[in-house]
């Protein structure tokens, strides 16, 4: 294990630092390499619990697409219980290490929407298990190259800052409005979690989320909600899938799981760490998502990229006040993520023995602080030009289940952003971008 650690610190240095070490223009970011030491130094309480509780988020809410998708293509128990040592070990070396290099966080997970792709394709497409393996392999050397050739990052560049800033509202309000939708089914546990959590804003406000979440753990283990019977004793081990690569695979398979990967997760991901205020290295930090990813795609690891929702969490104040230290979480993320692909079936069942309600309601509450930054105010251009404000934070439109033309709510406000910013409108307002 200690050896596996190296040698991926080394690939990842080297793919994340390069030739030349990319700038850091961040108030007050520390772009040195960072002291055996000043990591334990920086960790705190508040970090850690943002690390897990982005983790105990990602994971629970999306894991059963995963297993849906393994098991489309035939999998069996072995090669499932692969899948979630490649993706852990994946995810979590690609978060930890970049975080600890760079004093930045870096947040890698799954491609939520590319696991819904690959369960519907798989199971309509009749394919085998080698075949996904060769289009997981294909559409990483995809997101390989966007990441080598920096058209990815040139796109985003492209981008205003407030677009990103409505994306990054569309992506988070209507996961955090999520946290009173689950009153409809466990009121008590709502409630109480919602009063913990405004009396610890007043008292204790960096550790509101820890208090909130250690209470709410009370409340369901004394209601007997817990379902510890879902834990099991088994280390994860890999296994290795040999790639079958055909025409057929490529079109349905490889190509769909690129595009949603790169639409739906990197895009609002970008936004996210533009949004939070970190200047990363995008393109080396693509190009590393899709090397892990081609290197685990073997053993299971479909897509790694960007996280949105989770990076939120990690990146926000609700992590730490000092944002120089909220890198710390994105370590800690990134450490669970490898004790999953190592522990799989132990940490799995640790994670989904928590009420769905707890995980909805606890991630809402820890995004109440950045999406209260988003609505704050109006966001102002580079230039001073013109301001925008994107409807889902004026009037919560994009909020709900939108759609237009089939795109999701990320697209959709991004869409209704673009429209407004190029059209040179000064108030979102006026546009009229209403949902049904």
């Amino acid at each position: 294990m200690v050896a596996l650690v190296l040698i991926a610190w080394n690939a990842i240095n080297n793919v994340v630092i390069g030739a030349n070490r990319p700038s850091v223009s961040l108030p007050g970011a520390r772009g040195d390499r960072i002291a055996p030491m000043q990591f334990f130094k920086d960790l705190s309480l508040s970090t850690a619990v943002a690390g897990f509780v982005a983790v105990l988020v990602g994971f629970t809410s999306s894991v059963a697409i995963v297993f849906q998708a393994a098991q489309a293509f035939g999998a069996t128990p072995a090669q499932i219980t692969s899948w979630m040592w490649a993706l852990g070990l994946g995810m979590g070396l690609c978060s930890l290490v970049p975080s600890l290099i760079l004093r930045q966080p870096v947040m890698v997970a799954w491609s939520t929407p590319g696991a819904a792709v690959l369960a519907t394709a798989g199971l309509a497409g009749g394919f085998s298990m080698g075949e996904a393996i060769g289009a997981f392999m294909l559409s990483a050397l995809l997101i390989t190259l966007a990441g080598v050739t920096g058209w990815f990052e040139r796109v985003m560049n492209r981008i205003p800052m407030e677009i990103a800033a409505a994306l990054l509202a569309g992506v988070l309000a209507r996961f955090g409005l999520q946290a009173f939708a689950a009153a409809q089914t466990a009121l008590p546990l709502v409630l109480l979690m919602l009063m913990v959590y405004l009396v610890s804003r007043r008292l204790a406000a960096r550790y509101a989320v820890v208090i909130t979440l250690a209470a709410a753990v009370v409340f369901v283990a004394a209601q007997g909600q817990m379902a510890w019977s879902a834990v099991q004793l088994e280390l994860a081990l890999p296994v290795f899938t040999a790639p079958q690569f055909s025409v057929a695979a490529a079109i349905s398979l490889a190509i769909p799981l690129f595009v949603v990967t790169m639409a739906s997760q990197n895009l609002p991901g970008v936004a996210v760490i533009r949004a939070s205020g970190y200047d990363l290295p995008i393109s080396r930090l693509i190009t590393l998502t899709g090397l892990a990813t081609l290197v685990l795609a073997p053993f299971g690891a479909f897509a790694l990229n960007f996280s949105a929702i989770t990076a939120a969490m990690c990146m926000g104040p609700e992590a730490h006040a000092d944002r120089n230290r909220r890198y710390t979480a994105a370590v800690a993320c990134g450490a669970i993520y490898v004790a999953i692909g190592l522990f799989g079936a132990v940490i799995t069942g640790l994670l989904t023995a928590f009420p769905k309600e707890l995980v909805v309601a606890i991630a809402g509450l820890a995004l109440l602080g950045t999406i209260g930054n988003g609505l704050a105010g109006r966001v102002a251009s580079r230039g001073g030009t013109h301001h925008l404000s994107c409807l889902s934070q004026r009037r919560g439109h994009c909020w709900g289940g939108l759609g237009l033309l089939g795109s999701g709510v990320r697209q959709h406000c991004a869409i209704c952003a673009t429209v407004q910013a190029f059209a040179g409108q000064r108030r979102v307002s006026r546009l009229g971008c209403l949902g049904p």
